[in-house]
Formats: C-alpha cells, sequence, structure tokens
C-alpha cells in the first residue's frame, strides 16, 4: 500500500454546508467542522490522496481521491450514516449489471464510502441528445436485467408516497401553491395509485434515474447510474425523468414516443407517468427560477 498522503484541497465549503444544513438542519454544523479530520483519518487508513471537492448533493460531501493503486476515485461522507448504508446496499446489488460505480471501501460508523469515478463522467444532460435514447434504453436493460434480492424491502409504492408526503408540503408555501393546487396534486396522486394498481411486469428499479443521475463510462461501457434508491417496480418508471426533461426542448409527448420506442416501454404507460411526476418536476423549477415555457408544459400535462 502507498503511503498516505492526506490533504484536502481548498474549497469552498459555504454551498455545500447551506445545502447540508437545508436538509437536516443547523445541527449539522458540527459534523461538517469534522470533516477536514474524519477526511484525513480515513484517507490515512485507506491510502488515499485526496483531491477537490466535487458539487456535492443535499445529504453528503463529496470529494475526489485516489485509491492507494492509482484508481481514480471518491470518497463520499454523509451525517445521515443510515442512508449511507442503504446506498452502499443498493450500489452493491446493482454491481452485476457493471452499470453502477464499484464500491471500493466503505465504514458505515464514519458514515463514509470510496466509490470508483465514473470517466469520463460527463452528466447525460451533457451529452448529444441524438445519441441518447440508445444509451439510456441499453442502460435500462442492463440494469432491469438484475434480479431483486428475495424480501427486498422497498418497492415502488413507498417511493411514491414517500415522494408526495415530502413534496407535498411545498404547497404551504405561496409561491407554488399560487401555481399548484391541492386538486392537481390530489389528481396526481389518483394517477398514480392506478398506475400502481396495474403494474404488470416488476423490475429492481434504479429509482431516481434523472439525467444528473446518469454520467458517460465511456464506449465500451454506456452510462454509469449513480445514487440509486432501489426499489420493485414498474420499468417505466426509470425512463420517465428523461421523458419529462423534455419541457422546454422537443415536448414530454414528442420525448416520450422517442424514449419508449428506444427502451421498449410502453409508450402510454410512460406518458401516463410523465403526468404523475410533472407537477413534482414543475415545484423543482419554480423554486430554482426555471424557465417559464417549461413550467407550463408541465403545469398543463399535470391537468
Amino acid at each position: 500500500m502507498l503511503a498516505a498522503r492526506a490533504h484536502t484541497a481548498a474549497v469552498d465549503m459555504g454551498d455545500v454546508g447551506a445545502r447540508l444544513v437545508g436538509r437536516f438542519g443547523p445541527e449539522v454544523e458540527g459534523w461538517l467542522a469534522e470533516v477536514p479530520t474524519l477526511a484525513a483519518r480515513l484517507a490515512s487508513r485507506w491510502g488515499l490522496v485526496l483531491g477537490e471537492l466535487f458539487e456535492s448533493g443535499a445529504s453528503s460531501l463529496v470529494m475526489r481521491c485516489r485509491w492507494p493503486d492509482g484508481t481514480p476515485a471518491v470518497l463520499k461522507l454523509s451525517p445521515d450514516r443510515a442512508l449511507l448504508t442503504k446506498q452502499v446496499e443498493m450500489l452493491r446489488v446493482f454491481a452485476s449489471s457493471g452499470r453502477v460505480p464499484a464500491v471500493l471501501s466503505t465504514d458505515a460508523e464514519a458514515g463514509a464510502m470510496v466509490l470508483e469515478e465514473v470517466l469520463p463522467g460527463t452528466e447525460a444532460e451533457d451529452m448529444p441528445t441524438t445519441s441518447l435514447p440508445q444509451l439510456w434504453g441499453e442502460l435500462l436493460a442492463a440494469l432491469h436485467t438484475v434480479a431483486p434480492p428475495a424480501q427486498w424491502p422497498w418497492d415502488l409504492r413507498g417511493r411514491c408516497d414517500e415522494a408526495f408526503v415530502r413534496i407535498g408540503r411545498r404547497l404551504s408555501e405561496p409561491a407554488i401553491g399560487a401555481r399548484i393546487d391541492q386538486a392537481a396534486w390530489q389528481r396526481s396522486i389518483r394517477r398514480c395509485e392506478t398506475l400502481l394498481d396495474t403494474q404488470a411486469t416488476l423490475v429492481l428499479l434504479h429509482g431516481d434515474l434523472h439525467l444528473g443521475n446518469a454520467l458517460d463510462g465511456g464506449p465500451s461501457r454506456g452510462l454509469v447510474a449513480i445514487d440509486p434508491k432501489a426499489c420493485v417496480g414498474d420499468p417505466c418508471f426509470d425512463a420517465v425523468d428523461y421523458v419529462v426533461a423534455g419541457a422546454g426542448h422537443e415536448g414530454v409527448e414528442a420525448r416520450c414516443q422517442l424514449v419508449a420506442t428506444a427502451c421498449g416501454l410502453d409508450g402510454d404507460r410512460l406518458y401516463a407517468w410523465s403526468r404523475v411526476i410533472a407537477p413534482m418536476v414543475a415545484i423543482a423549477h419554480l423554486t430554482y427560477g426555471g424557465p417559464e415555457p417549461v413550467i407550463d408544459e408541465l403545469l398543463a400535462l399535470a391537468c
């Protein structure tokens, strides 16, 4: 093993801290203060060379590193240790597909894991639009051939129930409630229940497969999925975020037809799922100042 050289890059922790505080509350600030010490300790133990911070998500901090043999990797830390443990389990379930990052090491007590870095790593939304439907179809085919483990505890119904409750709280905010009322929200819930009640084919889903969670793994590997929320359910669900991202571009309906064909999915069900999640995506755009034509198309889809 190479001698550990623990050092942290000069990074702005302000944005990372703001996202984590927004998710976990101000008590997470104590955890953030300990991150440099924690990262150095893990680097010493695992022989990592630490690099710069990635643009991390709302529940974790991610920094580039190198594994002792020189393999490009990432160190992921989270104050939510249970969430990180669940992510490790989900990545290992999908490992046989070759379409998720390999888990190199974990420390559940520290809330840490090291993953291979996906290279070149371009997010799907920044890849050529002409080749993306076929790549998405190949990704879904690989993921959905993984058999769900016996008594897998998470299903799509639970995933949807949690999302409607969590995101539905946002309707109380004036800027959100002015555009999406309870009638529209309840309509989406009923549509979702109808789709869940009529699932004929069940597969192990990624469960959160939007364009930012699929990375270019190079020509020999294709798209690689990160941050799975693995659950059992309708295969259309893993294509719906990609379809709804067509709002403001070629349009959701046109993209739905293209994606359904490329992924071998039922186009009517895929379109129905797009109507279910359209108001959720609209809330995200309203929160972050998305383009009005996109918001208008999403809200029309939810009617």
